[in-house]
């Protein structure tokens, strides 16, 4: 499910869930490792993490990237604002192609495996014509992939 709608500020909200039929644990362990947003965010991106690693997710972790958006060169920092292990974390842009982004991973533990939803607040810079014209159908492709990304790895088996 991916859903995005304008919220009364102006600000954009996105939202996707998945069920996964792995334990909470494995899965929560999965997304606390940094290095496993590159193997669920598409190539296109030329995503890649640039803070050395190892990375210890925890409230105030600052992670550095770099990526190509419409093969424009990009860096991304975002700062872990809030931590909560095997419920939710917060992933909050402090420089990046946004003007704003907020990005919650929750995480429940369901029969035979976990709900993974992701409620991202955003907002851009030209407004909503840039956000019709390119930034919505980014989002929407990008978290398409991860979803396919993470239907593919849990029927195969999560990656290491």
């Amino acid at each position: 499910m991916l859903n995005i709608s304008r919220t009364s500020s102006g600000d954009y909200e996105f939202e996707s869930e998945i069920f996964v039929p792995h334990p909470l644990q494995d899965i929560f362990d999965f997304f606390a490792q940094p290095e496993n947003l590159e193997k669920i965010t598409p190539p296109w991106l030329n995503f890649r993490i640039i803070t050395p690693r190892p990375i210890s997710m925890q409230a105030g972790t600052l992670i550095d990237y770099q990526l190509k958006l419409h093969g424009i060169p990009l860096r991304w920092r975002t700062e872990i604002t809030e931590w909560i292990p095997l419920v939710r974390f917060v992933d909050t842009q402090l420089k990046g192609p946004y003007r704003t982004w907020r990005h919650t991973h929750t995480f429940a533990e369901r029969d035979n495996g976990t709900l993974v939803q992701d409620h991202v607040l955003y907002s851009v810079y030209g407004g909503a014509l840039i956000n019709r014209l390119f930034v919505q159908k980014d989002v929407e492709r990008i978290f398409q992939y991860r979803l396919d990304q993470l239907k593919k790895f849990t029927s195969a088996g999560l990656p290491d």
